[in-house]
């Protein structure tokens, strides 16, 4: 079976405990993910003024990133298409990415930016990270449960135990934290 190809927008990569799930999940090739810099400086940008991050830790995280999946990024071919996307102006960017890597998704917290009218004609779908995160738990949740279990065992400052970790997931995937959560209580 193939995988699922997916852009992830800047806000989902923003909240370290859902990207670090999304990272965990690509790695093992549960979905192919993709991004562009465009993407990452809007990660670097808000991440430093929100205060949550200093300049230099985000760049190491960008650079692990840009290590780490070198495959992920997207160049130069999705700047063309940015003028024709239809979507809110802001994230047509994001669009244009999706399109160039033949993405089915756009995992985002702004589902309001990528109307169903403006993705139809490319047969993409904008997900919430809960939704992305159920779907690739049909097929795969013990595999998906022990990401869960390793993040939470490779946090060290602070420690977490899973279920803090699952707590801090759930402000971003509550479906997806309370299936973990029924799956790991049965074990």
């Amino acid at each position: 079976m193939e995988s699922v190809i997916a852009v992830l927008d800047a806000n989902v990569l923003f909240p370290a405990s859902l990207r670090d799930t999304l990272l965990r999940a690509g790695q093992r090739d549960y979905y192919r993910m993709h991004w562009t810099a465009e993407i990452l400086e809007e990660v670097r940008r808000n991440l430093v003024k929100t205060g949550r991050s200093t300049a230099a830790q985000v760049q190491r995280l960008v650079d692990t990133l840009l290590t780490v999946f070198p495959r992920s990024l997207i160049t130069g071919d999705y700047l063309a298409l940015i003028p024709a996307m239809q979507n809110a102006d802001s994230d047509r960017h994001v669009l244009a990415t999706a399109v160039v890597c033949k993405a089915q998704v756009i995992v985002t917290n702004n589902l309001r930016d990528f109307p169903p009218q403006a993705l139809a004609p490319y047969i993409i779908e904008a997900q919430m990270p809960d939704t992305f995160l159920m779907n690739l738990c049909q097929d795969n949740l013990p595999e998906i449960a022990q990401i869960i279990i390793e993040q939470a065992a490779d946090l060290r400052n602070p420690p977490r135990t899973v279920e803090q970790e699952l707590k801090q997931l759930a402000k971003h995937a509550p479906t997806f934290v309370e299936t973990m959560r029924d799956y790991l209580l049965q074990r």
